[in-house]
């Protein structure tokens, strides 16, 4: 994914100070931060991480089956 544009939801917790979010389109990617940045850097992290996970599960599926791959582009 090269260029999307994602919805974080953001909270900030009260007693520590921190921001905690998460990914609104990826509900499994949440991260926090001391910062917004460093919660968006972190976040980024995490959906990167989703991601390559993912997409090595898939890869381990499908291992040994006659498959094609294509791209998709969406606005």
């Amino acid at each position: 994914m090269k260029n999307a544009e994602l919805t974080i939801i953001i909270q900030k917790d009260t007693e520590s100070g921190w921001y905690v979010g998460q990914i609104e389109e990826f509900p499994a990617v949440i991260s926090q931060g001391r910062t917004i940045v460093e919660l968006k850097e972190n976040l980024i992290d995490a959906l990167k991480l989703l991601l390559e996970t993912q997409k090595y599960q898939l890869s381990n599926d499908y291992n040994g089956q006659k498959i094609s791959k294509r791209k998709l582009q969406f606005a």
